[in-house]
């Protein structure tokens, strides 16, 4: 039996995929086209958005299949550093003289260091192979592969490198349910396109339309963020949950669009845009925008940042908001009339804009959408490694369509994705165990009690939180992309006007305007939001059914921000944004039953199939991976629960939290 497996080892393909050295930096493991491993960077160095070599993230997934580098056949890059290397050239001289300062502060970083990429990665894995042997997740994580080297023999694996909207492509279509689909991926730039739409077919992508630098929707989007207050490449959902605030019909709001429209954006019927480089500096300056040209156009100055936010910065963000919904609508009717496809996938990072996402569906353009949960630039590493597998391999393409079909057949509803896509639920990240928590009274003193029925700790659980408890909620493998999903989850009670007040000020620590969103049973979606398909990595916002609206107070529109917020807008109002909105995650008891069963125990006690659910982390910091990463962020917040496993642990029975770490200065604000 052993030698048949080493056997069958000896064909197995298994791809390693990287992206790095921008933001968001990651790695996937594809092992014969499954979906194995992936992690961002982040999670494991604790700084937000870490750039560097993923060295943890590769050394964690390697444990979990329970292989070397030897192994690997094929380590797959995100994008061409060449060709990217040619934009930058060919930019600067467009605009010389301008940007010679940008010249100057970039290009020895390219000389020396990223024209050489595949000597870099090659010494960074070399760093990873030696250092293995001591990584902490040997012991913790449950491996699924236990291997040697090939035929006894060490190897080196091939390098490759796909395109940047190639490997965004590939992340959303080749783990979706569709062997056919139409491709829109939108970002900041790549290489040098911005935007493509592609078609999708078996194990083939293919490029129909591309929109290249500069012009490009994602940094469109980018600018205003930072005009408004807000980090690039960090706060672009902050200005996405800001623009409910914005006056629907009113004239400010109107006045920016149209400035926008007839100044910055030259807006094309099939989506496309110009972008009017004589307002942006992005090309070749330091930061986004010409803070002269944009003042002088909307007559308000930048925002700083953390300083209050206006009237009119809210209907700006609402103003941009629309163009953007509007943008990707056009771009998505395109896609449709190029591919002829009913099934629509989507990746990049304008894919996280979920405001948009919902009016996309809403449309009923396509039958049906599907946007990988990673859509930024963590989700090129798995695209890398999938385009290498069907693509540069040219191995056949498995999906689950014919799944799909069946139960299409059978169902009257759409709650199937769970079913049908390759991404596992996303829970593709490190797992631990109730003996590590239980580990933390060596190193923190930590007090807990440990259950050995999971089914009461649920209903216990389940009692606190309907009792105004937050809970702290850390279950099985880590979320792979931006989104808590019940694994790494801060969990609270949907029915109280004050949770929404209490988590962003004394538990995350951030602005007060910002919306939480639901985790709903699957099977109860439709009871309290205006939705008929499934949103299992909460990528979609509907509107909160009507019968479960409160009245509006007279003149409500015109009342100052957080006596809007404030107001108590349905009967689960912790989750209604100030537009009777919600960024739904339904939870399905196949791919995530303990999270399931906790939500299912609380309607059992309150009626209600949903709760509260945030990302486990404060304000800055990366969400949480390890029982220690869990316990400290408990310990420096209000909340008041903390379950890891079927390890409980009470806020006022812990000792006393000596907190040597300036936390809060090693958390840059986002």
């Amino acid at each position: 039996m052993l030698r048949l497996f080493t056997h069958y080892f000896n064909y197995m393909k298994i791809i390693l995929g990287i992206s790095a050295f921008y933001h968001d930096s990651a790695a996937a493991l594809v092992i014969d086209g499954n979906i194995i491993a992936a992690a961002q960077e982040e999670r494991f160095s604790r700084i937000k958005h870490d750039p560097s070599f993923p060295s943890n993230a590769v050394s964690y997934l390697l444990s979990e299949a329970g292989i070397g580098i030897s192994n690997v056949d094929v380590i797959a890059f995100y994008d061409k550093p060449y060709i990217k290397f040619e934009r930058l050239l060919e930019s600067y001289h467009a605009f010389a003289p301008s940007g010679l300062k940008s010249f100057l502060s970039s290009m020895p970083v390219w000389i020396k260091d990223k024209l050489f990429m595949r000597s870099n990665i090659k010494r960074e894995i070399e760093k990873v192979e030696q250092s293995i042997k001591f990584n902490k997740f040997n012991s913790n994580v449950e491996s699924n592969f236990k291997f040697k080297p090939k035929n006894g023999l060490e190897k080196k694996p091939k390098f490759i490198f796909p395109e940047h909207h190639l490997s965004h492509a590939a992340s959303a279509f080749y783990p979706s349910p569709f062997n056919d689909a139409a491709i829109l991926t939108i970002d900041g730039v790549g290489e040098w396109a911005t935007t493509t739409i592609c078609h999708g077919k078996d194990n083939g992508i293919t490029n129909l339309r591309e929109l290249t630098f500069p012009h490009s929707i994602g940094l469109l989007y980018s600018a205003f963020t930072a005009y408004c207050g807000f980090k690039v490449n960090s706060g672009e959902y902050k200005l996405m949950g800001l623009a409910p605030y914005g006056h629907l019909d009113g004239n400010d709001k109107n006045s920016y669009k149209k400035l926008i429209l007839e100044n910055l954006v030259d807006l094309k019927s099939d989506g496309s845009i110009l972008l009017n480089m004589d307002y942006f500096d992005y090309v070749t300056g330091l930061k986004m925008f010409k803070t002269e040209k944009w003042e002088s156009l909307f007559n308000l100055p930048p925002r700083p940042s953390e300083s209050e936010i206006s009237q009119s910065y809210m209907d700006m963000a609402l103003a941009l908001q629309e163009i953007t919904e509007e943008i990707v609508l056009r771009l998505a009717t395109t896609a449709k009339r190029l591919t002829g496809s009913s099934n629509l996938v989507m990746a990049g990072g304008v894919a996280l804009n979920c405001v948009a996402n919902g009016k996309l569906l809403q449309s009923k353009l396509f039958d049906n959408i599907w946007i990988q949960p990673a859509a930024g630039d963590a989700g090129g590493a798995l695209g890398a490694a999938l385009s290498a597998y069907y693509i540069w391999y040219d191995s056949k393409r498995v999906s689950n369509t014919e799944q799909y079909n069946e139960l299409e057949e059978t169902r009257e509803d759409k709650q199937i994705y769970y079913l049908t896509d390759n991404m596992c639920g996303s829970y593709l990240g490190p797992k631990f165990t109730s003996k590590d928590a239980v580990n933390l009274e060596y190193s923190y003193g930590a007090v807990s009690q440990v259950y050995d029925n999971f089914s009461l700790l649920c209903a216990d659980i389940a009692q606190y939180i309907a009792e105004d408890n937050v809970v702290g909620w850390f279950q099985g493998r880590m979320e792979w992309g931006p989104r808590a999903l019940g694994n790494r989850s801060i969990v609270a009670d949907p029915r109280n006007p004050q949770t929404q007040k209490r988590l962003n000020l004394k538990i995350k620590y951030r602005e007060g305007f910002r919306p939480f969103a639901p985790s709903v049973l699957a099977e109860d979606v439709s009871n309290y939001f205006d939705i008929e398909t499934s949103s299992p990595y909460m990528l979609m916002v509907a509107p909160v059914k009507a019968s479960l609206r409160t009245k509006e107070p007279e003149k409500y529109s015109e009342q100052p921000l957080y006596e809007r917020l404030y107001h108590v807008r349905s009967t689960i109002p912790a989750i209604t944004h100030v537009d009777y909105s919600a960024r739904i995650q339904t939870v399905h008891k196949e791919t995530n039953p303990k999270y399931w069963e906790l939500i299912t125990e609380f309607k059992r006690l309150t009626g209600i199939g949903v709760v509260v659910n945030t990302s486990f982390n404060v304000r800055g910091e990366p969400i949480v991976c390890t029982p220690e990463d869990a316990y400290r962020c408990f310990m420096r917040t209000e909340m008041d629960i903390l379950v890891i496993e079927n390890v409980l642990f009470f806020k006022k029975a812990q000792p006393q939290f000596n907190d040597n770490e300036l936390w809060r200065d090693k958390f840059e604000l986002d």
